[in-house]
């Protein structure tokens, strides 16, 4: 992975952590412990569904930059009916409380778009790649001297 894609995925998912870690603090002083593991199991997935889709999207872009733009549209509404399904699935389980899970789960994924998108406005990005034979001269062809 490029270090640009390095640093786009710290720039996302530190924040993204940080946000579910003061979820957990809150979740623990309001629902006890169930709602810290919530808080946590929610954290954890929003981080590995939303990491995964920044990866896809950014070897899409290039392998396939004509594609990028439907490919991220594609990919961002799987990652939100899944982060559904996974809040219906989980909704009457007694391993952690659902409502910590659920609104931490909301957060943490608003936090990592902003962040996302703080991250792509930030990024030094080129839009048109560099010939590498910029730096010779170009040859005169034609001209008499």
């Amino acid at each position: 992975m490029p270090s640009n894609d390095v640093r786009t995925l710290l720039r996302v998912a530190v924040p993204t952590a940080v946000a579910g870690a003061i979820a957990v603090a809150i979740s623990a002083l309001v629902a006890g412990g169930k709602g810290a593991v919530g808080a946590v199991v929610a954290t954890l997935i929003v981080i590995l569904f939303m990491g995964i889709g920044l990866v896809v999207l950014e070897r899409t872009a290039k392998s396939l930059p004509h594609l990028f733009q439907a490919m991220g549209l594609m990919l961002y509404t799987a990652q939100i009916l899944l982060l559904f399904i996974f809040v219906a699935a989980f909704k009457n389980t007694t391993l952690f409380n659902p409502k910590a899970f659920a609104i931490t789960l909301v957060a943490a994924t608003l936090v990592w778009i902003a962040a996302q998108t703080r991250a792509h406005m930030k990024a030094k990005i080129l839009y048109v790649e560099p010939d590498p034979s910029e730096g010779k001269k170009p040859e005169n062809k034609g001209s008499s001297s």
